[in-house]
C-alpha cells in the first residue's frame, strides 16, 4: 500500500480511551478525533455516511474487529481512526461476538480506490492473530502505530 501510516493513522486519531457503549456512539465518537484532527470540513455529512454505510450492512468483520467506513465529502483527506473497547460492542458481527478493535475509515468522496484499498489491506493484516495481539497489547498511540505500520503493507 502507498499511505504513509503517519498521514493515514496519525496518533492524534487514535484513543486508548474506553469508547462510549454503542455502536453509534463510538461511531461518532471516532469521527470526533478526525474532526479535532482538523480533516473534517463538514462533521455532520460524514456521521451521516458512516450512519448509512452501517445501515446497508454490518462493520462488524468478526475476531473482535469492527471497520465502520465511509466515503464522503465530508473529509479533506484518508483518515482512520482507531479505539479498542475492553468491554466490547455490539457491531452485529458476522461471528457475533463483539468488537473490542474498531478502526473507522474515512475517504474523500470520489475516492473508492482508496477506499477499497484501505479497507483490504487493513482486514487482511487484522486475520493475523499477532496483529490484534499488538493492538491489544499496545500500550501507547504510537505502539497503536507501530504495529499497524508493520501489518500493513
Amino acid at each position: 500500500m502507498d499511505y504513509d501510516i503517519d498521514r493515514l493513522l496519525p496518533t492524534a486519531q487514535i484513543t486508548l480511551e474506553e469508547p462510549p457503549a454503542e455502536k453509534d456512539e463510538t461511531i461518532a465518537f471516532l469521527l470526533d478525533l478526525v474532526v479535532e484532527n482538523d480533516r473534517v470540513n463538514d462533521r455532520e455529512n460524514a456521521l451521516e455516511a458512516l450512519r448509512e454505510r452501517e445501515r446497508e450492512t454490518t462493520t462488524g468483520v468478526g475476531k473482535g474487529i469492527a471497520i465502520p467506513h465511509a466515503q464522503t465529502d465530508g473529509v479533506s483527506e484518508p483518515s482512520v481512526a482507531f479505539c479498542r473497547s475492553e468491554a466490547g460492542l455490539d457491531f452485529d458481527s458476522m461471528d457475533e461476538q463483539p468488537a473490542h478493535l474498531i478502526f473507522e475509515i474515512l475517504v474523500p468522496e470520489g475516492g473508492s480506490d482508496d477506499h477499497l484499498e484501505i479497507l483490504s489491506s487493513l482486514s487482511r493484516s487484522l486475520m493475523h492473530e499477532e496483529v490484534r495481539e499488538g493492538l491489544y497489547d499496545a500500550e501507547s498511540p504510537e505502539g497503536i502505530q507501530a504495529v499497524l505500520g508493520e501489518a500493513i503493507d
